[in-house]
């Protein structure tokens, strides 16, 4: 993968939404208030499973070159751990399932989700 992606050539958007400060502020508020139990989850390997929107390609990384065949390039099906695309993809899948779920998200923060 070429570290130099170049905006409105190599990919349209970085988006990679965090959760505000003060959303977690309140949300340790109300689980402090209403004594309540808190659960995190980590996904450590979400960008790794969604399908991209643009046609990608990428050099063949070192290690994994194919013989005779040094100069071809890979056409990326799927999203790639650093890609600046992956954080937008995954953050779709998550909020389509999200909300598939029942779940509202937050005007004020993009992160947030209730029901």
């Amino acid at each position: 993968m070429d570290a130099n992606q170049k905006e409105g050539i190599d990919y349209n958007k970085v988006f990679s939404p965090v959760v505000r400060h003060t959303s977690i502020r309140v949300l340790l508020a109300f689980i402090f208030l209403f004594d309540l139990d808190l659960e995190q989850l980590d996904v450590k390997i979400a960008f790794l499973h969604e399908e991209l929107e643009e046609e990608i390609y990428m050099k063949q990384p070192e290690g994994f070159v194919v013989p005779e065949k040094e100069q071809c390039v890979f056409h990326l099906k799927k999203s790639l751990h650093g890609l600046k695309q992956a954080h937008r993809q995954w953050y779709k899948k998550f909020d389509t399932f999200m909300i598939g779920q029942g779940y509202t998200r937050s005007w004020y923060d993009n992160c947030v989700y209730f029901r």
